[in-house]
């Protein structure tokens, strides 16, 4: 499978990510595809890391609720090589983090994987695609942890 273009904006003030390991995550996820029904479709996959009001105002444009979320998925033209957009909140991830006990930085990767799976045709709106979604989300943590894929994200 060739490489894919991986565009990378980091528009959290606070946030430290290694772009290397980011694009590390993504390669892992697209080298083993066929365990997660094809994988996010190929083309330019851009990421986006958020603050809460940003990703607030994201959802409040296009899904019609001005609440900050964790993940906002857009699917890219295939007939532009563009796979889609993920965006994520650093905030939101750094919150449910430290309310459950979590590591930050393995938090925000689940939101970039929940955000490929998406793009994969991964959806959680119903409680049978929700449990589909979280049981390929573990998946793919198991995967990232196992070929040492996991970014090294921090918030100062």
């Amino acid at each position: 499978m060739p490489s894919r273009d991986i565009s990378i904006r980091n528009a959290h003030p606070r946030l430290k990510l290694d772009r290397r390991a980011v694009k590390k995550l993504v390669a892992t996820l697209d080298a083993h595809r066929d365990r997660f029904e094809g994988g996010c479709p190929d083309g330019e996959l851009s990421l986006a890391f958020l603050t809460d009001d940003e990703q607030a105002e994201l959802h409040g444009r296009f899904l019609d609720d001005p609440t900050p979320t964790d993940v906002i998925t857009f699917e890219g033209e295939a007939a532009f090589g563009q796979a889609g957009e993920i965006c994520v909140s650093a905030d939101t991830a750094r919150d449910y983090a430290a309310k459950h006990g979590h590591d930050f930085a393995e938090e925000l990767a689940l939101y970039v994987v929940h955000g490929w799976l998406h793009l994969a045709g991964y959806d959680d709106l119903k409680p049978e695609l929700k449990r589909r979604m979280r049981a390929a989300e573990k998946r793919a943590m198991t995967l990232l942890r196992e070929a040492d894929a996991l970014p090294p994200f921090r918030l100062t």
